[in-house]
């Protein structure tokens, strides 16, 4: 009788337990770190800057790493010299640039890269790096970009020009011919084409991530809750970039984990870094110039769950023409060597299940 007891006992323990194993080999979960910065010319503007991007690279340890401002005497070679700084300190990293300002560093191997599209004026730098990397069974696309710096119409309302950043007799208050203004760039050509081909990949069943200097605010950042503050003028502005990457069902990564742009700035630009000299990182010596124009986006998938953001740099902020402490509530991982960018950077995490 007890043997038989406990034969139904181990029976019952194998039927409940089995499709839970089941499930769990079937549904492997990755966890998948993304970081997002402008380098800034490589670094060249900060003593040892170029080991400082290093340095920031090891100490974050991202899966992904999408960059800007890649441009400067070791341009071509950047990424090989990444790779190979950081095989140094024991990490296995391959990238892709394509000889464009924009690349891509992976802990995975990048299958393909390209350019993604070309502007219609060919005078102008491809603004994308789009490569393509296996995650499991899954197809994962990163597109690493930089949207045209020309037309930085959120000066307006502070009262200087978005093109020669000189100083205008007054704060702009028309949002309609700021915006008009705004479009004078090629950011909003840009976003369409990167969409047009996120698109099919969507379709086609990949996971679909980007990130990078916007050089433009997000509408999330300019509503009702922030009009009288920071230097907006009173304004409630719909910028341009983040509302198209919204409509088509794009996350705003840093927004969707805090959500609210009063105690939560993610203030990025300018960044408020002590190893190099003030004058370079002030454009607006008697305004309040803070917003968060660098960003990582991804588009909403079952087996894509974003987990954390955390904003990569010094805490400190420019204000005024001052170097000044952080006052928000924002999360930072705050460099242990030199910072290299006149930027800060974004980290999201990723859990990516792989449905077998």
């Amino acid at each position: 009788m007890l043997l038989q007891m406990n034969k139904i006992i181990k029976l019952l323990i194998i039927t409940i337990l089995l499709p839970l194993c089941t499930f769990k080999a079937a549904c492997k979960q990755n966890t998948l770190k993304v970081l997002q910065l402008n380098l800034w010319v490589l670094g060249e503007n900060v003593p040892d800057g170029l080991k400082g991007i290093v340095d920031i690279i090891d100490q974050t340890d991202p899966d992904i790493a999408l960059f800007c401002e890649i441009a400067g005497h070791n341009e071509e070679n950047f990424m090989n010299y990444l790779a190979t700084e950081l095989k140094k300190r024991g990490k296995v990293y391959y990238g892709e640039n394509l000889r464009q300002t924009m690349g891509v560093l992976s802990k995975l191997r990048i299958e393909e890269a390209s350019p993604c599209f070309t502007l219609e004026d060919k005078s102008r730098p491809n603004p994308v790096c789009k490569a393509t990397i296996r995650i499991g069974q899954r197809k994962l696309v990163a597109y690493s970009v930089h949207w045209d710096w020309t037309h930085y119409e959120c000066y307006q309302p502070r009262g200087y020009s978005g093109t020669t950043w000189q100083k205008l007799p007054h704060q702009v208050s028309d949002v309609d011919s700021i915006l008009t203004a705004n479009r004078l760039s090629f950011r909003d050509e840009g976003v369409k084409a990167l969409l047009d081909d996120a698109a099919k990949e969507i379709k086609q069943g990949s996971l679909v991530i980007l990130g990078g200097d916007f050089n433009e605010p997000s509408h999330l950042d300019w509503q009702e809750n922030t009009r009288n503050m920071r230097d907006h003028n009173g304004l409630i502005i719909n910028w341009d970039c983040s509302m198209l990457l919204s409509e088509a069902g794009f996350k705003d990564a840093y927004r969707e984990i805090y959500p609210d742009a009063v105690t939560h700035p993610g203030f990025t630009f300018p960044a408020g870094n002590k190893d190099t000299d003030l004058g370079k990182l002030v454009w607006l010596p008697d305004m309040d110039e803070r917003d968060r124009i660098d960003f990582i986006y991804y588009y909403p998938d079952p087996s894509l769950m974003l987990d954390s953001a955390v904003i990569v740099g010094p805490s400190e902020d420019i204000l005024r023409g001052e170097i000044v402490g952080n006052a928000s509530k924002d999360p930072f991982i705050e460099p242990t060597g030199i910072w290299p960018s006149d930027h800060k950077g974004i980290l999201s995490t990723f859990i990516i299940s792989d449905s077998q």
